[in-house]
């Protein structure tokens, strides 16, 4: 029964990653470049919609990812300082990707490129910390 709760937890957390994280690469790296061509009104239209759309995968993202963080955390004590201060890090940088994605999909910001590039390299970074826990820790 735990094994079959700790394999979709960890499922659960990769998908939500790749949701937001993958997200926010294809709208800094496809949809900016994309949107450039248009006119204001039309690229406002479309940051807009796009928007809209995203919004419930951001925030269900974000709450699948404090759930099965937790019981990913709770699952495995026992750590050495080392590993909580690079989750502390890792979990700096998630906050910085969760603020990010908020203000993305609730408002029209002007600077929508540089956030979604910033976002995608916290997450990214996230990804790294994440892969180096999980193979030394």
């Amino acid at each position: 029964m735990f094994e079959t709760l700790g394999i979709f937890m960890r499922w659960l957390h990769i998908a939500s990653v790749a949701t937001l994280v993958g997200g926010m690469l294809y709208g800094w790296l496809v949809l900016v470049p994309a949107g450039a061509a248009l006119a204001e009104d039309a690229r406002r239209a479309l940051a807009a919609r796009t928007a809209a759309l995203y919004r419930p995968l951001v925030f269900g993202a974000i709450a699948a990812l404090v759930v099965s963080g937790g019981y990913n955390l709770i699952s495995t004590p026992g750590h050495h300082l080392r590993y909580y201060i690079l989750l502390s890090l890792k979990l700096l940088f998630a906050a910085h990707v969760f603020a990010v994605g908020a203000v993305l999909v609730t408002r029209n910001p002007e600077h929508r490129g540089r956030l979604l590039a910033g976002g995608a390299i916290s997450g990214l970074i996230v990804i790294l910390i994440a892969a180096y826990l999980r193979r030394t820790f």
